[in-house]
């Protein structure tokens, strides 16, 4: 499945496509290999208190809102991951949601 990525630097706008090449359904959670300007495996699901992201090869994690609430999900995702790799993984679960029941 491709997408489209979105960032502004300032006054500059970059667009860039990242395809999800991987998708495991484990039950209770869910993995996904992301190809993009980097390769980005992402581990996610549902908790009592709401969703979250792991990306493990980063040793990173956070909460999640609902997967197309691209919004809120880049700015928990950017402040883990970086810029370029949060819009990344943000964009790849918007574009996902309406494939899954999460």
């Amino acid at each position: 499945m491709m997408f489209s990525c979105e960032a502004k630097f300032g006054r500059r706008t970059e667009r860039w496509l990242g395809t999800i090449v991987g998708f495991n359904k484990y039950g209770s959670h869910y993995e996904i290999r992301i190809d993009s300007r980097s390769s980005i495996t992402v581990v996610f699901g549902k908790t009592a208190l709401g969703g979250f992201a792991c990306m493990p090869d980063f040793g990173a994690g956070c909460h999640l809102a609902d997967l197309k609430d691209h919004f809120w999900n880049t700015e928990q995702l950017t402040r883990v991951l970086g810029k370029v790799d949060g819009i990344t993984v943000s964009s790849a679960l918007c574009a996902l949601a309406d494939e899954i029941k999460f």
